[in-house]
């Protein structure tokens, strides 16, 4: 079987990914374990599937990986992800978003064979984006966040490295996601919990940020197709339409939760 790593495989979206590739693929998951990751995402009794408790910072171990099971795509999910925790602690987020992308590329780069890189980013690199506006591909970035940033840095030097190293990479920019295996302090789990607990739903300031949302399933899908028929060299936004604001958000899971008690 094709062999593909995913790394970032036991979070959020790197787990959704996984549990659509196995069908075809032979699957190395390489994650340190933090606090949002989750053995329970991944259906451990895969036949073609490995685990890796590590960073990506590891050189020796990610060159090892590469020699041992030569794999034609790396999907980089592996990114401290999480705005508030940026702006507490920066640090790890240098550490993960930025060193380890560095790691990455180095080890691609210094590989015998060729393997294509999928960046997943996040729209978040554009900044604080007009209402009504929805970000190009070429559209400035402007991070307003030590998170936004970091990735921000990530993708910039991913695309130094396509253009003097010739590395096979592709970044990916995608909107909010939602779905199943999301860590619980993101605005949707947060919301559901607070219901099923009879608590208030917390709404910071007005209520009235504008995000774009897309289903983690549907994000997953898209990475693929991105990987299979993608231009190397580019990257490309991924993007549902569908855009609410953080009230709107919460009223629509009410009025569901609504419907499912009576």
């Amino acid at each position: 079987m094709e062999k593909i790593i995913v790394t970032g495989g036991l979070g959020f979206i790197g787990s959704n990914l996984i549990n659509i590739l196995k069908h075809k693929y032979f699957i190395i998951n390489i994650d340190k374990v933090s606090y949002a990751s989750n053995f329970k995402n991944i259906d451990l009794n895969i036949k073609n599937y490995k685990f890796y408790k590590q960073d990506i910072n590891n050189k020796i171990f990610i060159k090892n990986i590469l020699e041992k099971y030569k794999p034609s795509i790396i999907f980089n999910l592996a990114a401290e992800t999480h705005v508030d925790r940026s702006i507490d602690r920066p640090k790890s987020f240098i550490d993960s978003n930025i060193l380890g992308v560095f790691n990455l590329l180095e080890s691609i780069r210094n590989y015998k064979k060729k393997i294509k890189l999928i960046h997943v980013s996040t729209d978040e690199v554009y900044g604080d984006i007009k209402e009504n506006y929805k970000s190009k591909e070429e559209d400035a970035y402007k991070p307003s966040s030590p998170y936004s940033a970091s990735k921000a840095s990530g993708d910039l030097l991913i695309k130094s490295y396509i253009r003097t190293y010739k590395i096979p990479a592709i970044i990916t920019n995608c909107c909010n996601n939602f779905g199943p295996n999301q860590y619980p302090e993101k605005l949707i789990p947060t919301i559901i919990y607070n219901i099923l607990n009879k608590k208030p739903i917390p709404i910071y300031g007005t209520g009235k940020n504008i995000r774009e949302w897309i289903y983690v399933v549907d994000h997953c899908h898209a990475l693929i197709k991105i990987a299979e028929k993608g231009v190397i060299g580019e990257n490309y936004n991924i993007g549902s339409g569908t855009i609410l604001n953080n009230i709107q958000v919460a009223e629509k899971i009410i009025l569901n939760f609504k419907k499912i008690t009576h």
